[in-house]
């Protein structure tokens, strides 16, 4: 783990030099994504067996927060790659050895079921979009969701990005260069080994054979998009270091780490012990993620300053506070779920 902080740590230059150039041109640029590349970061959640890190959550969320102090959107990308990554090893073998076939492989998706999948003989036909694929012009592949007829099932769906219609529509105000845009599907042929039930792959499976996998994806995803808020805001004390409230920022910015950090280490332990996870432990995880985001957004908004360097990593905070699955309400209300139940 400490070997691929440090490389993560090397390149924080890299993505700081191009940061501007990512925000005017809606994209990471190209030396960052080949800087991310030399470091390992693409590899993090890729099984051992096809060259890959098979990194845990607390080595995840290291790095990805050590590339948020160079560039929020190349943080949340490397984070939602990392993500898709790992959906993509949970397809079968054959699949697997397609995806990984490509070193370095840019893996993105969706798993809001927003497209319909109709069986034909062989496979199934998509026809659908997805909103917010990040990162989906510099991809290779999507794991991306879909309800499967005629009885709707959730499942999901390996697609090369060259199977699909990339639409420009991502025009933001924060992580602009992550190049979130929709991707769209008109009747794409997707063999039947390429389509995966999605249940599953939510609930978790305590008995897979590795640790890798065992954990549900709710947690593992929220464990990781929690990381860009802790590299982010300690770039903003960085950048202002002078700003009358910069010690309040400093203890919100402790927190933030403590939050996003204990959420890791609880998916990571319990998928070495093979447990299963109960509605309350999953909500927990859920408030750390709440908590992380909060004392980031809290911690950008005191601190004081005329560099558009911190103004950008203003944004890109405020953007993740808003995210669907980071926002604090939206967290919030499935937390009183669990906990008001008698």
């Amino acid at each position: 783990m400490d070997e691929l902080v440090r490389r993560a740590t090397a390149i924080v230059p890299v993505l700081r030099a191009h940061a501007a150039w990512g925000d005017q041109h809606r994209r990471l640029h190209e030396e960052v994504l080949e800087a991310m590349a030399d470091a390992g970061v693409l590899r993090l959640r890729v099984p051992t067996a096809h060259g890959g890190h098979g990194a845990d959550l607390c080595a995840v969320v290291r790095v990805v927060a050590e590339l948020a102090r160079g560039d929020g959107s190349a943080a949340w990308t490397a984070a939602v790659w990392a993500i898709s990554t790992w959906v993509a090893g949970r397809f079968p073998e054959q699949v697997r050895q397609e995806v990984f076939a490509k070193p370095d492989v840019r893996v993105t998706g969706i798993l809001s079921p927003t497209a319909t999948a109709e069986p034909v003989p062989g496979g199934v036909v998509v026809n659908g979009r997805w909103a917010f694929t990040t990162g989906a012009p510099q991809c290779d592949w999507t794991t991306n969701a879909a309800l499967l007829a005629p009885h709707r099932e959730p499942v999901v769906l390996a697609l090369p990005v060259a199977d699909l219609e990339v639409v420009d529509d991502w025009h933001t105000t924060g992580l602009r260069a992550t190049g979130s845009v929709t991707t769209l599907a008109r009747d794409v042929f997707v063999p039947a080994d390429r389509v995966l039930p999605l249940t599953p792959l939510l609930e978790g499976d305590p008995a897979a054979p590795l640790p890798l996998f065992r954990a549900p994806y709710p947690v593992a995803a929220c464990a990781t998009v929690s990381a860009p808020a802790v590299g982010l805001v300690r770039e903003a004390l960085r950048l202002a270091p002078d700003s009358p409230r910069a010690r309040e920022a400093a203890v919100l910015a402790d927190d933030a780490q403590h939050h996003a950090e204990r959420a890791a280490a609880v998916v990571d332990a319990k998928a070495v012990r093979g447990e299963a996870w109960t509605p309350k432990e999953r909500a927990w995880v859920r408030e750390d993620l709440i908590e992380a985001c909060l004392r980031a957004k809290d911690a950008v908004d005191v601190l004081d300053g005329n560099d558009p360097v911190l103004h950008r990593v203003q944004r890109d905070v405020h953007a993740l506070h808003l995210h669907a699955v980071l926002h604090p309400n939206a967290n919030l209300e499935r937390y009183e779920q669990v906990f008001r139940r008698r």
